[in-house]
């Protein structure tokens, strides 16, 4: 056994099947504020990241929690009590990919009637900014935010190919193309974290609208939301070119030992440390995107690389639950004081242990480097 399976298997037995599903240990957020039990995107990774190794391992116990756990916030009418769809909150979506895995995995009307809901109650009516992009949220009105490709952009792609909605596959193309042609830096090839389409807000640059500076697991988002939408859209030549093209990018600026930072292209920066979180969607989209085919050995081995730190110099493995150490706890724009978008907002936000956010890429890595053995 390796370290790698040592570690899944203590986290599995450990950590996350012994997660009550109403107040799991690895969502650090809740826990650290307080938060009462709520329908979310970190739990839903977690899920996503469960019945990926599921569908590798066969271990029924990941099916049968993962179940329990999506049955403890979504109603036999497919509703979902604790999230409200006038949010118009992008994060929110991210577990319709868990409702049509389970949906195809048990039949169960509940899950199909949930992702319909996903769909009719939220992105059929969700705020679109000028160029056609969704608002990341209702109170985050004309914006752009990375992270949201990762929670909306897969389900739609899924939803489309279910239905046999072409329009809707192109809505998804263009909102990646939206994200690459406003918030790509041309030098560095990195993406900026957020743009407001008014060019007001406090973090927003007057004349092009985007926040200051490139914020790794933002960037890894966007990795990981086009691998997979890759992976169901198979057919599209720009998005596999888009995700390369990013892959190549960040890849130079992994350090020698394949980290990358929490500002990547800010090395220089007293402060500016190892992120795991990002690191690892980054690696996780390399190994995808190789195994793919879109990209080629020497980024499926900076992807591999990259695990490779994490496993061995970024988690203690020696207790009876490893500690994976390193990840940003959050990161946003506006809404808070000090959320300016500045290399100091991004290095002051909390550094935690343990938390989905880090655990659930690092699983999702693990399942990769599995199905390329």
């Amino acid at each position: 056994m390796t370290k790698a399976d040592s570690i899944i298997s203590k986290y599995i037995d450990s950590f996350i099947l012994p997660s009550p599903p109403l107040s799991p240990l690895w969502n650090k957020e809740s826990i650290l504020c307080d938060k009462s039990p709520k329908w979310n995107y970190i739990d839903n990774c977690m899920i996503t990241a469960l019945l990926m190794l599921y569908d590798i391992s066969g271990d029924k116990r990941l099916a049968d929690y993962s179940i329990r756990f999506i049955d403890s916030y979504v109603s036999e009418d497919g509703s979902i009590p604790t999230m409200n769809f006038a949010d118009y909150n992008l994060d929110n979506i991210n577990g319709g990919k868990n409702l049509f895995r389970l949906w195809e995995l048990t039949g169960e009307e509940r899950y199909r009637l949930g992702f319909e809901k996903l769909w009719y109650e939220q992105l059929v009516r969700h705020p679109r900014l000028s160029c056609g992009s969704f608002w990341h949220k209702a109170i985050y009105q004309d914006q752009i935010w990375l992270d949201g490709a990762y929670m909306v952009l897969p389900f739609m792609a899924e939803y489309a190919k279910l239905h046999h909605m072409r329009g809707v596959t192109e809505d998804v193309q263009r909102q990646f193309t939206d994200m690459m042609k406003i918030m790509r830096d041309p030098v560095t090839g990195l993406y900026y974290h957020g743009y407001d389409d008014t060019n007001s807000m406090c973090w927003a640059d007057r004349i092009t609208g985007l926040s200051p500076e490139f914020w790794l697991r933002s960037n890894g988002w966007l990795c990981a939301a086009l691998a997979d939408t890759c992976e169901i859209v198979t057919d599209s030549s720009a998005m596999r070119k888009q995700l390369a093209s990013l892959l190549h990018d960040m890849s130079a600026f992994c350090t020698d030992d394949g980290m990358l930072l929490q500002l990547p292209a800010r090395k220089e920066l007293a402060g500016n440390y190892p992120e795991t979180s990002g690191t690892l969607l980054f690696a996780y989209a390399a190994m995808k995107a190789a195994r793919l085919g879109i990209c080629g050995e020497d980024i499926r081995s900076a992807g591999e690389k990259a695990f490779n730190t994490v496993t061995e110099k970024y988690i203690d493995n020696s207790g009876e639950t490893p500690v994976l150490r390193n990840i940003c706890l959050m990161g946003g724009l506006g809404g808070d004081a000090g959320r300016d978008g500045s290399a100091e907002y991004y290095l002051s936000e909390k550094v935690v242990e343990n938390d989905g956010k880090g655990i659930a890429p690092y699983i999702m890595v693990y399942t990769e480097t599995k199905k390329t053995q």
